[in-house]
């Protein structure tokens, strides 16, 4: 009774009210900080500093950026090790490259003329797949609407079944595969092993003039940064929350009446149109696709470039992904045969000494100050 006298007295002391963290200037505003750098560097920077063979280059590399931005969401965020990017990616470009081979072949020989590698291998017809690719508009829509619908139906069948972890990843592994094999038994269609290559025009712009190259650049660029900023609202969302909290602990959101199966599908459909648009940009980048850029080694490449960079954050697969694809054009011309083996001792240190990835050293650096500020 005393007791509560004295609690309920004017008289007695009441509790101070908890005052909100300060939050300073690198939480509030470095995130917009870092994009401007970044555009700063891609815009500015890389076009004064670089030569046109360097700039085209790193075009090469941004679209490896943006197939990694998708996996960082649907690895790092959802626990999803999507070894298949490969597929979508190819999607992507193979549609891109057959509607610019159907464009350069109407410039040189009128409607209805087949694209040379068609008439070298004796092809009569277009094959009845390839007509909607004579529409620009057509191509953009089936880049954007075949890998998403695709992903759909193939994340319904496998997260509605509750397949994931090692199981998914080999299964994602052998669609690649599969993919791969498929593209190289068409050889009169798509090209076969040798793929689908000299394309002389882009939507009327012609490749070979340096202004348009670096207008390329710049498209990839730009794509890259909307890509990420789309991304980064997905992460600190309630979807981004929810996505989290199914890659550690699923069941308790399943009680809390989520369906993880449909979280998961969305970061999976999104990593999947990410990777097609990185395709389609990549093809008049680079100037060819082939069977091996699709395959099982080129989907491997993309995760080792996520997970060396920082699978959880959103720069960390972008600086990856660029490093990675750096190392592989420098270093491979220097040392074919051993590149590929160092490539798979990295991933292996990096996994296992450092499963955060480099990025993780700046996160541990960022936490340890702030512990230090708080009195």
């Amino acid at each position: 009774m005393i007791t509560t006298l004295v609690k309920d007295s004017p008289d007695a002391e009441k509790p101070r009210p908890r005052k909100a963290p300060v939050r300073s200037f690198s939480d509030r505003y470095g995130i917009w900080l870092a994009f401007g750098i970044g555009a700063l560097l891609l815009f500015v920077v890389a076009p004064a500093t670089l030569s046109d063979f360097r700039l085209n280059l790193l075009g090469k590399f941004l679209c490896f950026a943006i197939v990694a931005v998708g996996i960082g969401l649907a690895w790092g965020r959802g626990g999803m090790l999507t070894l298949g990017q490969g597929v979508f990616f190819g999607l992507g470009a193979y549609m891109m490259a057959m509607h610019m081979k159907l464009a350069d072949a109407e410039l040189r020989g009128g409607p209805g003329a087949l694209p040379d590698f068609m008439q070298l291998g004796g092809q009569r017809d277009l094959p009845a797949f390839w007509l909607p690719f004579t529409s620009p508009f057509a191509t953009l829509l089936m880049i954007v609407l075949v890998p998403g619908v695709l992903a759909l139906l193939l994340g319904l069948g496998i997260f509605k079944r509750s397949v994931k972890g090692a199981y998914f990843a080999i299964l994602s592994q052998a669609l690649a595969a599969a993919f791969a094999i498929l593209l190289i038994s068409q050889q009169n269609t798509l090209g076969g092993s040798n793929g689908i290559s000299y394309f002389r025009t882009w939507f009327g712009f012609t490749l070979n003039d340096p202004v348009n190259k670096r207008m390329l650049f710049f498209i990839a660029a730009g794509t890259l940064l909307v890509i990420m900023l789309i991304t980064r609202q997905l992460m600190n969302s309630r979807y981004g929350e929810l996505l989290v909290a199914v890659r550690d602990q699923e069941e308790r959101v399943r009680f809390l009446g989520y369906d993880p199966a449909n979280i998961k599908l969305v970061a999976y459909v999104v990593a999947a149109l990410w990777a097609s648009i990185a395709g389609a940009l990549f093809v008049p980048i680079v100037g060819i696709i082939t069977p091996q850029d699709v395959g099982v080694l080129a989907s491997i490449a993309f995760i080792i470039g996520v997970a060396i960079g920082g699978r959880t954050t959103l720069l960390g697969p972008v600086l990856g992904a660029i490093a990675v694809a750096w190392a592989q054009t420098s270093l491979s011309e220097q040392f074919p045969s051993a590149w590929t083996y160092a490539q798979g001792a990295l991933f292996i240190l990096v996994v296992g000494f450092l499963p955060g990835g480099i990025a993780s050293l700046f996160l541990l650096r960022r936490r340890k100050k702030r512990k230090e500020a708080t009195p």
